[in-house]
């Protein structure tokens, strides 16, 4: 992912109002992170602790999606829809995001579960263990990094086009 600017992270917002763009809490070290081993930017409101927000190059472009925290909690302990991890080392949890437009405004939404802090770059990133004589873990990586980025795109797309 390329780095970007707190300018540019209020603009990209899909689903979230003017006022919802400006009251957002944002991390003040955008140069901390590493951005080359993030497939996508999750924040959580430290103020609003049922607040987060991603943020994704879609079509060479940063996509801005607003979430909420349902207050539903899993029976069962359940999977990440975008990194798939079966080994979390954190919790998921149901976010909810408005979809973008008229769709939106109608009061549509998409739900999502995801891993709670946002670690699915780093998940992806674990080499995973040896599942017979010559696998190829790197190759299982390889194709883990680029599902999590096709999860993540194929729900920003959701959100953003309304469908």
């Amino acid at each position: 992912m390329r780095p970007l600017t707190d300018t540019q992270i209020r603009a990209s917002f899909v689903n979230a109002s003017r006022s919802e763009r400006k009251a957002l809490t944002l991390p003040t070290d955008l140069d901390a992170p590493d951005w080359e081993a993030l497939d996508y930017l999750g924040i959580r409101d430290p103020k609003l602790p049922k607040l987060a927000s991603v943020v994704i190059d879609l079509d060479d472009e940063p996509v801005g999606i607003l979430l909420r925290q349902t207050d539903a909690r899993p029976l069962s302990r359940p999977q990440c829809s975008w990194c798939n991890d079966i080994q979390l080392p954190n919790d998921v949890v149901m976010f909810a995001a408005k979809r973008a437009g008229d769709a939106g405004r109608r009061g549509d939404t998409v739900g999502i579960l995801v891993c709670e802090n946002f670690e699915c770059s780093a998940n992806v990133r674990k080499l995973p263990p040896s599942a017979y004589l010559g696998f190829d873990r790197e190759a299982a990586r390889d194709r883990r990094i680029e599902a999590l980025r096709t999860n993540v795109t194929e729900f920003a797309r959701s959100v953003r086009d309304g469908v």
